[in-house]
C-alpha cells in the first residue's frame, strides 16, 4: 500500500532536515580547518628564519602577501557565491588550501612560502562570507522556524578558533614531531580535502538567480539608512583584526625578543589561547546583546593588552599568556558584535556580499597594522611600540563603538 501524499512530504521534509543538520556540521568543521590551515606556519616562522635566514621584515611580509589574497578575493570573489551557489565556492576554495599544503610541501623555498601564502589567503578570502552565510542557511534548513544565533555563534567561533587551533597544532608537531615543516601541511592537507568531499555531498542553500547576474567586483550592497552602521561595525572588525594580526604573526618574534622563549610549542599556544578564548568567550556570553558585547568588549580588551604589554616589559611569559587569553576574550566578544550588526544590515539576497565587505575591511585590519608595527620594530624597542598600538587600537575600537550604538540600539 502506497503511502499518502502527506504522508511523502513528511518523509521528504525529515530527509532535508536531517540532510541541512549534516550539512551544517561538515560546513562548520570545514571552515574551521581552512581558517586552522590559514595560521599554521604561525609557530614555523622561526624555523624559516634559522633555515633561511630570514629577518623579521622578509617573515612579517610572508604573512603580508596572505593578507594581500585574503583581500583580493574578497573584493573579486567573496559575493559570487550569492549567484552560482555556496558549494560552488566553498569547495574549490577548501581545493586551493590543499594547493597551498602542496606547495609548502614540495617547493620549500622562499618563493615557494610566497605562492603558497597567497593561494593560502585567497582561499580564505573566498571562504569566510560564504561559509559564514551558508552555515546561516544551512541552519534554517535544519531547524526551520528557530533563530538564528547558533549558526552565529558556530560561525564566529569556527573562525577564530580555528586560527587559534592551527598554531597549536603546528606548533606541537614542529616541538615534538619529525619533519616540522612537512608535517603539518600534510597533516591539514589530508583533512581539508576529505571535507572538501564532504562538502560537495551537502545540500546547495543558494537558489541561484536567473539570468545569472553579469559579473562584478564586489561592492556593499546596503541600504542607505544602514550605511552608517555598516561602516561603523567594519571599523570595529578592522580594529579587532589589527590585534589578532598581532598575535598571529608577531607573537613568536616577541617571545624570542622579549622573554628569550624559543619553543614552538610555546608560540603555538599563546596564539591558540588568544583565539580559542574569542571563540569561548562568544559562545559562553552568546545571550549578551550585541550592544552589550561592543560596551563590556571594549573594557576586556583593555585589561587583556594592558597585562599583555606587562608581560613584555616584566617580562613574565605567564603574563603575557594571560594577558592574551583576556584580549583574545575581548576582542572576540566586539568582532562577533561587529559582525552580526553587519549582517543585519544586509538585504536578503545579498548576505554573502555584505559580509564579504565586512570581512574586507576587517583583513585590512588584519595586515597594514602588522606591517607598520614590524616596520616599527626595527627602528624602537618592540615593548615600546606595543604601548602605541595599544592606544591606537583601543582609540579605534572606542571610536567604532561609539559610532554604531549612537546610530541605532542594536539588539543580540
Amino acid at each position: 500500500m502506497s503511502a499518502s501524499p502527506s504522508e511523502d512530504r513528511r518523509r521528504r521534509r525529515g530527509r532535508s532536515v536531517g540532510a541541512h543538520s549534516w550539512g551544517f556540521w561538515v560546513a562548520a568543521v570545514a571552515f574551521l580547518l581552512n581558517m586552522a590551515f590559514s595560521a599554521v606556519p604561525t609557530p614555523l616562522y622561526a624555523i624559516y628564519a634559522v633555515r633561511d635566514g630570514l629577518n623579521g621584515v622578509t617573515i612579517t611580509l610572508i604573512y603580508a602577501v596572505y593578507a594581500v589574497g585574503v583581500i583580493a578575493s574578497l573584493f573579486f570573489g567573496g559575493h559570487v557565491s550569492d549567484w552560482i551557489g555556496r558549494k560552488a565556492v566553498f569547495v574549490p576554495a577548501l581545493l586551493m588550501s590543499v594547493v597551498s599544503a602542496a606547495i609548502f610541501i614540495l617547493w620549500p623555498s622562499l618563493t615557494g612560502l610566497f605562492i603558497a601564502r597567497v593561494i593560502s589567503g585567497i582561499s580564505v578570502g573566498l571562504t569566510t562570507a560564504t561559509a559564514t552565510a551558508y552555515l546561516s542557511e544551512l541552519h534554517l534548513g535544519a531547524r526551520p522556524g528557530v533563530p538564528g544565533r547558533r549558526a552565529q555563534i558556530i560561525a564566529t567561533a569556527a573562525n577564530l578558533g580555528g586560527i587559534g587551533v592551527g598554531p597549536l597544532i603546528a606548533g606541537v608537531l614542529a616541538q615534538y614531531a619529525p619533519d616540522p615543516l612537512r608535517l603539518p601541511y600534510i597533516v591539514f592537507g589530508i583533512a581539508i580535502a576529505v571535507l572538501a568531499i564532504l562538502v560537495a555531498l551537502s545540500p546547495e542553500t543558494t537558489l541561484i538567480p536567473s539570468p545569472v547576474p553579469r559579473y562584478r567586483p564586489q561592492r556593499v550592497a546596503v541600504p542607505k539608512g544602514a550605511r552608517g552602521t555598516f561602516f561603523g561595525a567594519t571599523a570595529a572588525g578592522l580594529a579587532s583584526f589589527a590585534v589578532f594580526g598581532t598575535f598571529n604573526s608577531l607573537v613568536p618574534s616577541f617571545l624570542v625578543g622579549s622573554m628569550h622563549e624559543t619553543s614552538h610549542a610555546v608560540a603555538g599556544v599563546v596564539a591558540f589561547a588568544t583565539f580559542a578564548a574569542g571563540g569561548s568567550a562568544q559562545i559562553v556570553l552568546s545571550k549578551w546583546e550585541t550592544r552589550s558585547m561592543l560596551r563590556r568588549g571594549i573594557p576586556i580588551v583593555a585589561v587583556g593588552l594592558a597585562l599583555f604589554a606587562a608581560g613584555m616589559w616584566i617580562p613574565s611569559v605567564w603574563v603575557f599568556v594571560v594577558g592574551g587569553i583576556v584580549t583574545g576574550a575581548g576582542v572576540g566578544l566586539v568582532f562577533r558584535a561587529a559582525m552580526v550588526t553587519a549582517g543585519a544590515s544586509a538585504l536578503p539576497e545579498a548576505r554573502a556580499e555584505v559580509l564579504a565587505g565586512f570581512f574586507l575591511g576587517a583583513y585590512i585590519g588584519l595586515s597594514v597594522p602588522v606591517i607598520g608595527l614590524e616596520i616599527a620594530t626595527l627602528y624602537w624597542p618592540a615593548r615600546d611600540v606595543m604601548l602605541v598600538f595599544i592606544v591606537l587600537v583601543l582609540a579605534a575600537l572606542a571610536g567604532a563603538v561609539a559610532a554604531i550604538t549612537k546610530r541605532r540600539a542594536v539588539r543580540g
